[in-house]
């Protein structure tokens, strides 16, 4: 195995909540209030959708597609969605550092360093809205039992955080059995004083429509049954993505990268400048000490 290089799901598709529009000559990102399923080919137009989008338009029986049937990959919620607070130089559009809040890795002229994550709003470095927090869902889509994903990216503490309390629920709920449980993707809005009482909306993780939370469980352990009968091996699944994601510095891939900045870092702030790779967090001290 290729040491360095994060070993991912395999992707067949996109899951978004928003599409890229020309504005004044630039691509910015636009929210929607609809899910759409792209491939991973573009035009000139934008993403190709996958032909999974129209499929389930036409199940649901209305033009939004607000509801996604999914199954998870993995028991561990951790291996299904990815999150960190996450840094990229904006001329390279090379990973600059990552964090959980507590530690991070970053890449210096010295090389990859483990050092101190205080968190985007307490760090130097990642000053001015530089460091997001950034999430990385995968989920089965599709009714074929192999082991394929679409992909939902966000940068959206809601969705992140909605995302994460469902499954640690449903895992502990379900004795374990999270990757067999059927559940749904639903997008839900609401307003705050930050919105200015717009509505914004977030990616929840729910049963299917009109099954109870018993009846999902049941199904899970049927689903378990079927897949120990015909030696399906979830827990060393589980151990394989754990080694696959942990042989990588960053979890992106080089072609991966412009895809990221320009639907997360618009235009706007990459005219920003980059912190230079060396600073303490002695100003931000001072600062907060005067205020104080």
């Amino acid at each position: 195995m290729i040491k360095g290089l994060a070993i991912t799901p395999p992707v067949v598709g996109r899951i978004s909540i928003g599409q890229m529009v020309e504005s004044n000559g630039k691509r910015l990102p636009q929210k929607d209030d609809q899910f759409t399923l792209t491939s991973q080919i573009q035009n000139r137009e934008g993403w190709i959708l996958h032909p999974l989008d129209e499929q389930l338009r036409q199940q649901s029986g209305t033009t939004k597609l607000r509801c996604i049937p999914v199954r998870l990959l993995f028991n561990e919620p951790e291996l299904n969605l990815r999150a960190e607070y996450s840094m990229f130089d904006r001329q390279t559009g090379r990973p600059l550092c990552a964090g959980n809040g507590v530690q991070c890795r970053r890449s210096t002229r010295e090389g990859m360093q483990q050092l101190d994550c205080p968190s985007p709003g307490l760090c130097e470095f990642g000053k001015g809205g530089l460091c997001k927090a950034y999430g990385r869902l995968n989920v089965a889509i599709n009714t074929e039992e192999d082991l394929s994903s679409f992909i939902f990216r966000t940068t959206g503490f809601n969705s992140i955080r909605t995302l994460m309390a469902r499954m640690m629920y449903y895992h502990a709920v379900s004795g374990g059995l999270l990757s067999c449980l059927p559940l749904q993707l639903k997008l839900r809005g609401k307003s705050t004083t930050q919105s200015h009482r717009t509505p914004i909306f977030y990616v929840d993780l729910v049963t299917p429509d009109g099954m109870t939370l018993e009846a999902a469980l049941q199904c899970a352990q049927e689903k378990k049954q079927q897949r120990d009968a015909a030696g399906f091996d979830q827990r060393a699944l589980d151990d394989a993505a754990r080694i696959g994601f942990a042989n990588g510095f960053f979890e992106y891939t080089e072609d991966e990268i412009p895809e990221i900045l320009e639907e997360f870092y618009p235009a706007q702030e990459a005219d920003q400048p980059d912190p230079p790779m060396h600073q303490s967090n002695q100003g931000l001290r001072q600062k907060l000490a005067k205020a104080s």
